[in-house]
């Protein structure tokens, strides 16, 4: 099941601290043939240094790229981490009105915590963050350090999200005793460690454990509406405070659900639509309570865009006006860091969206880090957030077992991001076997889930099914198809595109009336390859294809097409093999997020289509800011 509760993501307040436990941890890689020695010895019982040889590991990062080591680069199993630190004596006096907890923002992808040799925590899957109250462990021990250790498998199975499986090759005069491999049917590479911050924070026993906010709108009043949660008592009060971003209040209330009225509302807008893109107001929810004799108090500020969002058979309206998305698939993927969490490169990537004209991104394959969520909300990058669901292409993998661990991955993904105005639709999977007769009634009911789960958002699905054989399509809000014409079809023969792709278009809309995105379309290129005709892997190439795919986007957007992602923003690593020079080079800036002859083509395209909008203020019209 979904971890009870609520997963507010921790902000300091006047009644809440926080620690960070980023930088180096120890590690060690249970290299036993069963992969179980850690277990079997009881590693966390004592210091991770004292059971054998370990190395220190940076967290955030991925742990495959960071030594020279190559039995970790594609190594499949069990590792371990540990770190210990030092608590303030304020957080551990033992008054029973503090809680200390540890929370991770995520790690690949099966996880077991343990404090000062103390089980707290397990949770299966990446992507997401789980979290656990240690303070019964560490409080009334001051001065002793706080020992954590975390053990990771990254193993997939027919029932993860994503799905893979291990294949062990018996022959022995082909290969080495106990040898296997991780088979998956996705193409990035299958990083793994602890990807996001991990951080210690407070709160009162008494403490708001979730909000949720939903916002509707009309000309001149939009109204908020809000639930509380509180958790440690009954006996409590909330008071609640809207304040825009010059911090003057402009509506309050009181109690545990309710709504706020705000007059003349600054609407949150996607980028490109507004002068002012992005705007949040803060909802500061105050709680007093009375637990122990003493009077607590907590309090937590929730960024709140007021926006709404509606599908027809031909439009995506964001706050009634009509939004065509013009943007990016993109991964959480770099040089030596993998998929950790890197705060200039996600600097550098928010600033190329900008400079690129980019309104939009999809979390392609998996929800990213709290982080990057908060930087679309603030400069209103519009976000489809997907699941981890990628590679579902076995006929078990749509059993009863994967379709639970579905469910409560969309449980903890919309518990998470649902209250973000940038998320404007749910994404339950990509290009799964749709065409298989399970799926039917699998995806209705994921999607069924996801709709019950958050009523405000549209669901989607990413297929590349035909048309006509898709089970899946029918429960869908949005249809959003990959397509790789004259790629992975007909490859070199630019001239079939056309053809092609309108065919598409009207197949899809005449089947199930309904908006169309395309949701994947590009070609490899090998960064300075060049050939003039074009052929494949040359920057002229990729250049070509877009151009092609972009004449049928112009004449099928004034129809029912309500949107564009390039497939990639940027090269990035895959599995070995034949068709993969280090990496996936469909993107159209390198790994290194160098720009390549594509990259200019699309940016003259989404600035074109933004100065179209009569909402464009002339100061954006000529983006004059972003040359």
């Amino acid at each position: 099941a979904a971890a009870a509760g609520g997963m507010l993501y921790p902000r300091e307040t006047p009644s809440r601290e926080r620690k960070e436990l980023g930088g180096l941890w120890s590690f060690r890689a249970d290299l036993s043939p069963g992969r179980d020695a850690g277990f079997v010895q009881r590693w966390y019982r004592q210091p991770l240094r004292q059971t054998g040889p370990v190395i220190d590991m940076p967290a955030p990062a991925s742990f495959n790229d960071i030594t020279q080591d190559s039995s970790l680069e594609n190594y499949i199993g069990w590792v371990w981490y540990e770190k210990e630190v030092l608590l303030p004596l304020r957080w551990l006096q033992d008054d029973l009105n503090t809680r200390v907890v540890l929370r991770f923002g995520s790690a690949h992808y099966y996880s077991i915590v343990w404090v000062n040799g103390v089980e707290v925590v397990q949770h299966e899957g990446g992507h997401l963050p789980f979290e656990a109250d240690i303070s019964n462990i560490v409080q009334g021990s001051p001065g002793i350090p706080c020992r954590i250790t975390v053990a990771l498998n990254n193993t997939l199975t027919p029932h993860t999200l994503p799905p893979g499986s291990i294949q062990y090759m018996s022959d022995k005069t082909r290969y080495p005793r106990n040898y296997f491999v991780q088979n998956t049917r996705f193409d990035f590479f299958n990083y793994a460690g602890i990807h996001r911050p991990v951080v210690l924070y407070t709160t009162p026993s008494v403490y708001i454990d979730d909000i949720t906010v939903t916002t509707t709108s009309s000309e001149n009043v939009a109204m908020v509406q809000y639930q509380v949660s509180v958790v440690g008592s009954t006996r409590y009060s909330l008071s609640l405070s809207l304040l825009d971003q010059e911090g003057k209040v402009v509506a309050t209330a009181d109690g545990q659900a309710g709504e706020l009225k705000v007059l003349n509302p600054n609407l949150w807008w996607p980028y490109l639509m507004h002068e002012n893109p992005g705007y949040r107001y803060s909802l500061e929810v105050k709680m007093q309570a009375e637990a122990n004799g003493a009077l607590l108090e907590d309090v937590y500020t929730l960024p709140v865009g007021i926006r709404t969002v509606h599908v027809t058979s031909t439009q995506f309206l964001i706050n009634g006006k009509p939004f065509y998305f013009h943007g990016v698939n993109k991964h959480e993927d770099a040089d030596i860091r993998g998929k950790g969490l890197d705060w200039p490169l996600i600097m550098k990537d928010f600033n190329l969206l900008r400079w690129l004209g980019a309104n939009s991104f999809r979390t392609s394959h998996y929800p990213y880090a709290e982080e990057i969520m908060d930087l679309c909300d603030a400069y209103g990058i519009v976000v489809i957030d997907e699941c981890p669901a990628v590679g579902i292409k076995l006929p078990e993998s749509f059993g009863n077992k994967s379709l639970q661990h579905h469910l409560v991955v969309m449980e903890e993904l919309i518990q998470r991001d649902k209250n973000r105005p940038s998320v404007v639709m749910w994404s339950v999977a990509n290009e799964p076997a749709s065409e298989l007769p399970p799926a039917a009634y699998y995806f209705k009911t994921v999607i069924a889930h996801t709709k019950a789960l958050d009523p405000s958002r549209p669901v989607t699905f990413v297929t590349e099914a035909n048309y006509a054989v898709d089970q899946g399509a029918p429960y869908v809000d949005v249809i959003c198809v990959n397509s790789y014409f004259s790629w992975y079809h007909d490859s070199g023969h630019l001239e079939v595109i056309p053809l092609q792709l309108t065919a598409q278009f009207e197949n899809w809309y005449k089947a199930y009336q309904k908006p169309i995105i395309q949701s994947e379309y590009g070609a490899d290129s090998v960064p300075g390859l060049h050939s003039d005709p074009p052929l494949m892997f040359s920057e002229e190439y990729q250049k070509a294809m877009l151009r092609e795919y972009h004449s049928v986007f112009d004449k099928k957007r004034k129809e029912y097409v309500v949107g564009e992602l390039i497939w990639n923003f940027a090269d990035f690593m895959t599995n070995q093999g034949t068709t993969r020079v280090l990496g996936n080079k469909k993107g159209i800036f390198t790994r290194q997020r160098q720009p390549k002859s594509a990259a200019f083509v699309l940016r003259e395209r989404y600035w074109k289509i933004a100065n179209e909008s009569s909402c464009l203020p002339p100061i954006l019209r000529s983006h004059t800011l972003f040359l």
